[in-house]
């Protein structure tokens, strides 16, 4: 906890409702004042498609009546001025610190973001929360901006003005000065920085200034304020943003740009209606390790052909092809992967894979016939069962399922490089000596014995 009107939660966790205006925490559970879980159920309730996927209305013994936190993470701030902060469930025995720095480098290679550039060397993770670390990030790049020097530009200007320069508007002039010799209704043009791009930064300045409780956060903004003292701010955001033009002039503006969209925009979440939600910025997580499972594979083994988010097949294909079969990597001709952000748990029927993504998997294989074997990819949590040294396969001695388990923490799917050998019958560069070693014992684990037939065999008729 940060302050009183701030407040962690990890996903998975819930949020119930409590008399008083303190909120508590119960074994990790939340309890808000009954006013601002009225906020957030009426939001939930107000978009009904969205809200759920990451506050899902459920029941739960003592509390009563709760809000389950899942799949997106981020930051959420009601009306009453409470401001949640929804953590990823990353491992078990891992401090919020630790888990915000993980999430903050699996951000970095999100598709379409502002985080990629950004050095985590200098980030106190201990003392900000979520939205306060964008901010930081946020004051980086401008930092960064304005020290490389702040464009202007050539702004027409009208007013009527007490001196001729420019261009005379002839008919605003007489409407304006007929019985006033003293005054001239002019149009010219000045080189200044009142451009569009730093209108924007100054509204995004002045929006993060009134959302920022850290104080050395505060303090940079109102800097920037300073230093952007005679700039306007944009009164349409959205719209402003349609007037930018990209070009080599104002290149260097192009990554904070994004962070005010970022911010502005609300781009990291689904437009979202309704007035109990002050702000929010939250990630959808399947998407968030889908992109971070592809780049540490594609880092990992620069030599493969490794293809995200392919789009060739589709499960209809006569009279017209419908119904995009899209996984999310293809490597080389032999492997199609799938990622889900699932906590698999060996107590739990089938551990929790469900049978809408083992019919995808089916339909990946049947569609893509060079398919040799198929991946499914979730996080590596405690829970994991002992499935990972199991070979599954469709058909007998015909298309093979593979379940593996990818440490978020240490990036990679402990193995994999030697999988990727047997496969494709090369050798993989980037793979340790360490993992070779780990990789091998992988192998020898897929001659399956009687017990694991028989495992295999009760994990689909179960």
């Amino acid at each position: 906890m940060y302050s009183r009107r701030h407040f962690t939660l990890v996903e998975h966790q819930s949020l119930y409702s409590v008399k008083g205006n303190k909120p508590i925490y119960n074994d990790g559970h939340l309890g808000l004042p009954e006013k601002t879980f009225s906020e957030l159920e009426q939001f939930i309730l107000q978009n009904p498609d969205d809200a759920a996927l990451f506050l899902e209305p459920s029941y739960l013994k003592p509390f009563g009546k709760t809000l389950k936190a899942r799949q997106f993470v981020g930051v959420i701030e009601t009306r009453s001025g409470i401001v949640i902060e929804i953590l990823p469930k990353i491992a078990k025995n891992i401090s919020h610190e630790e888990t915000r720095r993980i999430f903050i480098k699996m951000l970095r290679h999100l598709r379409n973001s502002p985080f990629k550039n950004f050095s985590m060397a200098h980030l106190k993770t201990e003392k900000l929360h979520l939205l306060e670390i964008f901010i930081f990030m946020f004051c980086e790049e401008l930092t960064a901006l304005i020290q490389k020097g702040i464009r202007s530009n050539y702004i027409t200007k009208e007013e009527n003005a007490t001196f001729l320069k420019g261009k005379l508007k002839l008919a605003e002039h007489i409407r304006r000065n007929l019985a006033d010799k003293s005054h001239f209704f002019i149009q010219h043009d000045e080189y200044l920085q009142n451009r569009i791009e730093n209108r924007i930064i100054r509204t995004a300045i002045e929006f993060l200034y009134r959302k920022s409780s850290d104080t050395a956060n505060k303090k940079r903004l109102l800097e920037f304020l300073f230093v952007f003292n005679d700039i306007e701010a944009v009164s349409d955001p959205e719209y402003a943003f349609k007037l930018v033009k990209i070009d080599r002039q104002i290149k260097d503006y192009q990554l904070i740009l994004q962070w005010c969209s970022f911010f502005l925009n609300n781009e990291s979440f689904t437009t979202f209606r309704g007035s109990n939600i002050a702000f929010a910025l939250l990630f959808d997580m399947n998407r968030v390790f889908e992109n971070y499972v592809a780049h540490c594979l594609k880092r990992d083994f620069p030599g493969l052909d490794i293809e995200a988010q392919v789009k060739k097949e589709h499960l209809i294909e006569y009279p017209e092809r419908k119904f995009l079969l899209m996984p999310d990597l293809k490597i080389g001709a032999s492997i199609i992967a799938d990622t889900k952000w699932k906590m698999l748990d060996s107590s739990k029927p089938h551990y929790g894979i469900s049978q809408s993504d083992i019919y995808q998997m089916y339909a990946y294989g049947k569609k893509y016939p060079d398919t040799r074997e198929i991946h499914l990819i979730y996080p590596q949590v405690e829970t994991f069962p002992n499935l990972q040294n199991r070979e599954l396969h469709f058909e007998k001695d015909k298309l093979k399922l593979t379940i593996f388990p990818f440490s978020c923490k240490e990036g990679r799917i402990e193995g994999y490089g030697r999988v990727l050998e047997r496969v494709f019958n090369v050798s993989c560069s980037g793979t340790s000596n360490k993992e070779r070693t780990n990789t091998q014992e992988y192998i020898e684990g897929l001659n399956m014995t009687e017990e694991g037939s028989k495992e295999q065999e009760e994990f689909f008729l179960s």
